[in-house]
């Protein structure tokens, strides 16, 4: 794994640039990142320690040049939900301590994917699976950010149906200056976002909606507001748990890290791609990893990729990670000296910096798109809606293992086989499937199997090939002489593959049928001496040789 230079792309030319970028970015993270942390039941403290000492560390190891790494909306809600059940109930200090560990096995993790090159595991996490987990999530962070807007409480660690529940009971009892704050701060995000989007709306809904709290009092008025902030920069510290907890949080930390591994390297290769530059999948892991620890080790909690801040830098043209360290300057002297301007910052304006933040995440036009384009597609992404909104974040990744195991299964148990058509032209190839019960030439049928053969497939290709020379007698176009596999897209045999391919072999003798090879590759040829199946059965070069030859054969 070669270590390039940090900040790579940072030049005198584009420093000024850099520096704006990262200002804008810390206008757009701090709101969030408070909202994040009372979305994961941590402190304020707890979001703004993710944006320092994980920020510059994460910042100084990964390949990519504009990923920017941050707690986000659904890891800080699966963050609550697996916590929440073993945390003492009541105890912030013991349930602090578990998000700690919980980052720190996320790094671990994250670490153990690098050093082994194991990232492939997060490609079982498909589009549809992830729209449905993060869908569900994100539908449950905004129950309760909607109680928050209406000043309504509800019990933050509670399931869906209890919070929705609470929060439908509570109408009555709504504080209606908590509703208009809400209502003017959700009308300047909207309105802001598409008139003048280079604004940070945010940061002007926090200040303004300070200001007037302070200025009218209204905290007197029922509003509630976010408290005093402790002052100081983040301590090092480390958790002290029994090991039966360790274990506990192995399943939600593997959780958070297949999810963050499947997005942050699908943003990091995007943009790459977009701007032209390369990246190291392995390397950015081991950013991720080297930032979870980091926070871990400095009271915050677990971080990933932040998919909106990155197209807000890209948007802004940072093209380096220097506005990463521009922000954990600027939050770190806002920790120093300025945590006093925080206390009265109004808990329905954070409600709706979040609500307006994670609705992209529901997923409600990728929904519509899946439905169009693949009914079982949305079927599996619904599925995890559903699971991870009723039952809970942990068995909502469990199902979409499932689920993407059971999609795969079913499309490697049913692979393209074909019977070439011979076509009239001989320098062309032999690529179109034939008619049903058709040869690709007097006496000779070319089967093409578009996938390895292993065991979900092997008896499949087996019936397939029996059918075809039955079909192809049937229909008057017998016998049939020859069976030639095409084995180009045949990339590996596994035992009960070969298993299956010996009892066709049988079945083909039984019935006087010579089977011979074509475009075969050299580590397939390998495999399939080692199973005994090669024998002195020819290998032609192409499927036009082997027509030819045994077209001949049969005329002499």
């Amino acid at each position: 794994m070669t270590v390039a230079r940090p900040l790579v792309g940072l030049d005198r030319h584009n420093v000024l640039r850099e520096i704006v970028a990262g200002v804008t970015l810390i206008a757009i993270a701090i709101p969030l990142n408070i909202g994040y942390a009372q979305i994961a039941g941590l402190p304020p403290t707890a979001g703004l320690y993710a944006l320092v000492v994980p920020t510059v560390v994460y910042a100084l190891v990964v390949s990519s040049r504009q990923v920017v790494a941050s707690p986000d909306a659904a890891a800080a809600a699966l963050v609550a939900s697996s916590i929440g059940g073993l945390a003492i109930a009541g105890d912030a200090e013991n349930y602090a301590t578990l998000a700690l560990a919980q980052a720190i096995l996320c790094g671990v993790m994250f670490i153990a994917l690098a050093v082994f090159k194991l990232g492939f595991l997060a490609n079982f996490l498909s589009k549809p699976i992830l729209v449905g987990f993060v869908g569900g999530l994100a539908l449950d962070i905004l129950i309760s950010q909607i109680a928050k807007m209406l000043g309504i409480k509800i019990p933050s660690g509670g399931e869906f149906i209890e919070k929705t529940t609470a929060l439908i009971e509570g109408l009555p009892t709504m504080n209606l200056v908590a509703v208009a704050i809400s209502v003017g701060s959700v009308a300047v995000l909207l309105l802001g976002k598409r008139f003048l989007r280079a604004v940070p709306w945010a940061l002007v809904v926090l200040i303004v909606s300070t200001i007037l709290v302070y200025v009218l009092d209204l905290d007197d008025a029922g509003v509630d507001v976010l408290g005093a902030v402790p002052a100081g920069p983040p301590t090092l510290t480390w958790p002290v748990i029994d090991w039966t907890m360790w274990f506990a949080l192995i399943p939600s930390a593997m959780a958070l890290t297949l999810v963050t591994t499947a997005e942050g390297l699908l943003v990091s290769r995007s943009y790459g791609e977009k701007h032209g530059y390369s990246t190291n999948p392995n390397r950015d892991l081991l950013a991720f990893g080297l930032g979870n620890i980091a926070a871990g080790a400095s009271g915050s909690f677990a971080v990933g990729s932040s998919t909106s801040r990155t197209a807000a830098m890209d948007q802004a043209g940072s093209r380096t990670q220097l506005p990463s360290l521009v922000l954990a300057v600027g939050t770190l002297l806002l920790l120093l000296f300025g945590t006093a301007l925080l206390a009265d910052i109004p808990s329905p304006a954070i409600g709706a910096i979040v609500g307006v933040a994670i609705l992209p995440l529901l997923g409600v036009r990728e929904f519509v798109d899946l439905w169009k384009v693949d009914r079982f597609e949305f079927g599996v992404g619904a599925a995890c809606f559903l699971t991870t909104l009723f039952v809970g974040a942990i068995p909502g990744i469990l199902v979409a293992f499932v689920l993407a195991l059971i999609n795969l299964a079913q499309r490697a148990a049913n692979p393209a086989i074909d019977v070439l058509e011979a076509g009239g032209e001989p320098g062309d190839s032999l690529l179109d499937e034939a008619p049903k019960g058709h040869v690709t030439a007097p006496g000779v049928i070319v089967v093409r199997l578009a996938a390895p053969l292993f065991f979900a497939n092997g008896s499949v290709f087996s019936d397939a090939v029996k059918k075809a020379v039955r079909r192809a007698t049937a229909a008057g176009n017998g016998p049939v002489r020859h069976v030639v596999i095409d084995m180009e897209a045949v990339t590996d045999i596994d035992v009960t593959g070969a298993e299956s391919f010996e009892a066709l072999l049988a079945w083909l003798d039984e019935h006087h049928v010579d089977l011979t090879f074509s475009r075969m590759r050299p580590g397939t040829r390998v495999r399939l001496a080692d199973f005994g199946l090669l024998g002195d059965r020819a290998v032609y070069p192409t499927n036009r040789d082997a027509i030819a030859a045994l077209v001949t054969t049969d005329q002499e």
